[in-house]
């Protein structure tokens, strides 16, 4: 076990059930209320400046829009290129302490409204909302990361503590091959001892994300022998490619279905006589005739688990289900991995356990852990094994993402802030006083 594991628990042991905030705690809530009003504003220029995944050129201008507010804070930059894998790139700040825990903050610069999409503007509605494309997922969670920093630098505590900032220019539409798109994400976790990832969650600030449930792809293909219909069944002839097909995914359902936190989903389909598949556009196309025993299908859909285990079980069940061809068929299942899960494991819990008390400290209220289905694959997901606790949906709260109602609650943006500054305050207090095995 590595001593950030004993810390985290130790910390969590040695504080009180409700701490009173420290002069410094206090230092750090009043720079984080100062620096709001400054932070919408950045906010705002950060939405109107369109990012959608395949808008390089965007998802690079609101990196450059950025990189300021970090370098303010004494960060060093560097953008890294996306060519490799077909994509923008990722910007990535450091920024070295003194002795204490060296933390991962992870967000991403892109959002799944591309330059064509009508929904392009800030629009504030009020006091407390305004809507836009990426409010919340997640140019809002870069601007709480942010004024967290700012809370911590201004207390004198940003010293205490060893950041690497990942924001990735293709979280909602990676590119390929995933490892190199993911290879500078992997090093930065092999390197820290904690990462918090800044995604909006479940939307509610009482819950933050410790456990999400990985994203794989899988594309099936049945075959058959072409005869007429009147001769399906016969020995011969056999019971044609979709009959195949669909006994396949039956099997899958009956199967699979009842296992807790384990989704699969065919999501496109085609079969016939001549047909096309095109997986990398996500189409086919298909011709057949009432009259003709199939010859071929397709039919790709995706795989969530929460944890390696149940995804090795699942792959091995489906494998097990294709091997059993009906009279005069086969078939055969391709899986692409995407997104790995991120299993419950307890560094993770001890931190949103912290995370918890700080809350409540500040008077925020308590914090808990959102239930898995609510959450989909997100890049913290890669830190799964590598850090000694991870811990997400700390950004911006609000409804409607992904949607053009994406809809953000101002009012967490300094809620949200100060409760991880002050979490990592007290993790790098401690962390100083040299608690190690």
């Amino acid at each position: 076990m590595r001593w950030a594991a004993v810390l985290l628990a130790s910390l969590l042991a040695a504080a009180p059930a409700s701490a009173a905030l420290t002069a410094a705690e206090k230092r750090i809530a009043g720079a984080v209320d100062a620096a709001t009003p400054r932070g919408l504003q950045l906010l705002g220029h950060a939405v109107n400046v369109n990012s959608g995944t395949m808008n390089f050129e965007g998802v690079r201008a609101v990196a450059r829009l950025f990189q300021p507010a970090f370098e303010s804070l004494g960060f060093t930059l560097r953008w890294v290129d996306g060519a490799g894998w077909g994509r923008a790139g990722h910007l990535i700040a450091e920024r070295r302490g003194r002795g204490g825990p060296h933390v991962l903050l992870i967000g991403h610069l892109d959002t799944v409204f591309e330059h064509d999409s009508p929904f392009q503007r800030w629009e504030r509605l009020s006091e407390t909302e305004a809507r836009g494309p990426g409010a919340i997922d997640m140019k809002g969670g870069i601007v709480v990361m942010l004024l967290a920093l700012e809370g911590l630098s201004r207390a004198g505590s940003l010293d205490r503590l060893t950041i690497t900032v990942m924001l990735t220019g293709d979280e909602e539409k990676p590119g390929e091959p995933i490892e190199l798109a993911r290879r500078d994400l992997i090093e930065a976790a092999d390197r820290a001892d904690l990462a918090l990832g800044f995604e909006d969650g479940a939307g509610d600030p009482r819950t933050a994300v410790i456990s999400r449930r990985g994203a794989s792809s899988w594309v099936l293909t049945t075959w058959g022998r072409p005869a007429h219909s009147s001769q399906v069944f016969k020995p011969e002839v056999g019971d044609g490619a979709i009959y195949e097909q669909a006994r396949i995914l039956t099997a899958f359902r009956d199967s699979l279905r009842a296992e807790s936190w384990l989704t699969f989903n065919p999501g496109l389909s085609v079969g016939g006589t001549t047909v096309s598949f095109d997986r990398a556009q996500s189409r086919g196309t298909a011709f057949g005739k009432t009259n003709v025993v199939a010859e071929s299908a397709f039919v790709a859909g995706d795989l969530r688990a929460l944890s390696p285990e149940q995804h090795a079980r699942a792959l091995a069940t489906m494998r097990r289900i294709v091997a059993r061809s009906l009279t005069g068929t086969g078939a055969a299942i391709d899986f692409h991995e995407s997104y790995p899960p991120l299993a419950p494991a307890d560094g993770n819990r001890r931190l949103l356990a912290l995370l918890d008390r700080a809350s409540q400290d500040l008077g925020s209220g308590p914090v808990e852990g959102v239930d898995p289905s609510r959450a989909g694959a997100a890049d913290v997901s890669f830190t799964a094994g590598r850090v000694d606790g991870a811990i997400d949906g700390l950004g911006l709260m609000g409804r409607g993402g992904h949607t053009v109602g994406e809809t953000a609650d101002l009012s967490t943006l300094p809620s949200q802030a100060k409760r991880v500054a002050v979490m990592l305050d007290r993790l790098a207090k401690e962390w100083r006083k040299g608690k190690r095995p």
